[in-house]
């Protein structure tokens, strides 16, 4: 029975490497993400820091995803996920990405993934 399962996983991951990110459905993503988490999981495991971080990255961009951008307001100030006392004020929204500053940083413009603004 685990076999199987494990084949089925392997094939709806491949079916997924050949899709966008942006064609999946939440369940796909979710999915993804799972997948990436637990390659990043090996890696840091292994000592593999670089690897460790990729992974981060693409989980992170696949949980943007599921973000709803009519929740992000522009001119608005979200906290920063997984920072202390890091705010950003966004200006703009571009697809997956919140475009603006930080507050406590540099005034120049930057865009990070919605998943990392606190909307709650």
């Amino acid at each position: 029975m685990m076999t199987c399962y494990l084949r089925l996983k392997k094939v709806v991951l491949k079916m997924n490497e050949d899709k966008k990110l942006v064609e999946m459905t939440e369940h796909e993503l979710r999915e993804v993400i799972a997948h990436y988490r637990e390659r990043a999981r090996k890696a840091e495991t292994m000592g593999v820091i670089n690897e460790y971080e990729v992974y981060q990255r693409k989980a992170l961009i696949a949980e943007s995803y599921l973000v709803d951008p009519t929740t992000v307001k522009v001119g608005q100030v979200y906290r920063l996920v997984g920072v202390e006392a890091h705010y950003f004020k966004v200006e703009r929204i571009k697809g997956i990405f919140a475009w603006g500053s930080r507050l406590q940083g540099t005034m120049s413009e930057e865009g990070i993934p919605l998943a990392l603004l606190q909307l709650k």
